[in-house]
């Protein structure tokens, strides 16, 4: 159901409710009113008829009965009506001494004072005793349905115009919703006209203040969806462009594999080819690896991570190509027995931190050298024998694809890079400095405020 028809099916069903409830209002009190009008009327009558009868005193007997009411279409009647209204006054003993019409009908009270509800003659009435203190008794009386006939002839006056202009004001609303919606029809609008390139923001100065919240919502998804296909299209672009060398690389080799005339000749460019498939193989691995943490939601919190599992599958990874290099892997935990850096990630993005640092530090350390993996209860370091890293050398550490010169390892330019977002996905940063002696040290640890 669209927002505008929910819209009007709740102005709908709330109208009546809000009419009804008005209309019980207007009942209560216009019967409220009618009834204080009509009470005010019996008091005064009463008082007026026992004033009377004080000063003239006259006996039954020599006393006519009140005169009856003008006939329908008397002159001068105007609109009145007393057929509904009647008076009595008896002495203490009960005996009738003034009665209209119909109030010789009325019921005799002893002792009765202010407002009474009765019966006469099988129809409700509203009757008033006026007690006097030389023991007369005054009735004034009127039906209760010539009230409740006032009370709905004034209800009635107004709810005839509401009844009428309903129509007019259902179109009123309709047409009020929809102006009150149109900023966002506008704004559906400009999206579906909009290309899959156009990220552009949308803008939200002439936006209603409920749909700013939504646009700079849909404006701040605009620009995380252009950073993510600005670092894709950047990514495939040096993939390409790194892909490029091996492959002619490998190209060549086989071409020297197939011109060969010697055995040793042949031996050689299968060397070499064995190489460039190595350096292939190592690359596009390290390619998905960064095109999954870059592509990788934060991290949730989880459970608490256990490192040694992880240490050991690092260790694991790592010892081929220790064992090759001639190098010694040694692993430190905590000496107070303690936890070493207590985290919530996850453990198999961090075994891929840990095995890049490894795997950096004994490829490119002195061979013979030892690499030591120490897990401390606030920092993880990675060591090797590397001596101290120039400064222009520093400052490139993490761009991709980019190797110092004179490497003899193979390599792919990309370690760091995973190393360097798979720890900010932690909330964790990584530090390269100058260990014991000429070692060069890397830092992974929670970030450090900066000083002043």
């Amino acid at each position: 159901m669209s927002l505008q028809r929910r819209l009007m099916v709740y102005l709908l069903l709330s109208a009546p409710l809000v009419w009804a409830a008005a209309l019980f209002v207007s009942v209560d009190r216009s019967r409220y009113q009618v009834n204080e009008l009509y009470d005010t009327e019996l008091v005064r009558l009463a008082r007026q008829v026992l004033a009377t009868q004080r000063a003239s005193q006259p006996a039954l007997a020599t006393l006519p009965q009140m005169p009856p009411p003008p006939a329908p279409g008397a002159p001068d009647s105007g609109e009145s009506d007393v057929r509904d209204l009647a008076v009595a006054v008896w002495d203490r003993e009960g005996r009738l001494l003034v009665a209209d019409r119909d109030g010789g009908s009325l019921p005799f009270r002893p002792g009765a004072a202010g407002f009474v509800e009765d019966v006469v003659e099988g129809r409700p009435w509203r009757l008033y005793y006026l007690q006097a203190p030389s023991g007369e008794l005054v009735a004034s009386g009127q039906a209760a349905y010539e009230r409740d006939e006032l009370v709905l002839s004034l209800v009635g006056s107004q709810i005839v115009p509401w009844l009428l202009v309903l129509p007019v004001l259902l179109l009123a609303m309709g047409w009020a919703v929809r102006r009150a919606l149109a900023p966002i029809r506008q704004l559906t609008d400009e999206l579906q006209g909009r290309d899959g390139d156009n990220l552009t923001p949308v803008a939200d100065a002439q936006a209603p203040m409920e749909l700013r919240p939504l646009v700079q919502a849909m404006n701040s998804l605009f620009a995380r969806i252009e950073g993510l296909l600005a670092r894709e299209r950047r990514f495939t672009a040096e993939a390409a462009h790194e892909l490029r060398t091996p492959l002619a690389v490998l190209r060549a080799q086989w071409d020297v594999v197939k011109r060969s005339r010697s055995e040793e000749e042949r031996a050689r460019a299968q060397e070499q080819m064995d190489a460039g498939l190595a350096r292939m193989d190592r690359l596009v691995t390290q390619m998905l690896a960064l095109s999954r943490a870059e592509s990788a939601a934060p991290v949730a919190p989880g459970s608490d991570v256990a490192w040694q599992p992880i240490v050991e599958q690092v260790m694991g990874d790592c010892l081929d190509l220790a064992h090759r290099r001639r190098i010694e892997l040694v692993c430190q935990w905590p000496a107070s027995g303690r936890p070493p850096l207590p985290l919530v990630g996850d453990a198999h993005l961090l075994t891929v931190l840990l095995r890049n640092l490894v795997d950096n530090a004994a490829r490119y350390g002195p061979v013979g050298s030892t690499v030591t993996l120490r897990m401390g209860e606030e920092q993880i370091e990675v060591e090797n024998e590397g001596g101290p890293m120039p400064p222009e050398q520093l400052a490139t550490l993490g761009q991709r694809f980019h190797r110092p010169a004179g490497q003899a390892e193979a390599g792919s330019g990309l370690g760091v890079s995973i190393v360097q977002r798979i720890a900010a996905m932690h909330g964790l940063e990584v530090v390269y400095d100058a260990g014991a002696g000429d070692a060069v040290r890397a830092i992974v640890r929670f970030p450090r405020p900066t000083s002043p």
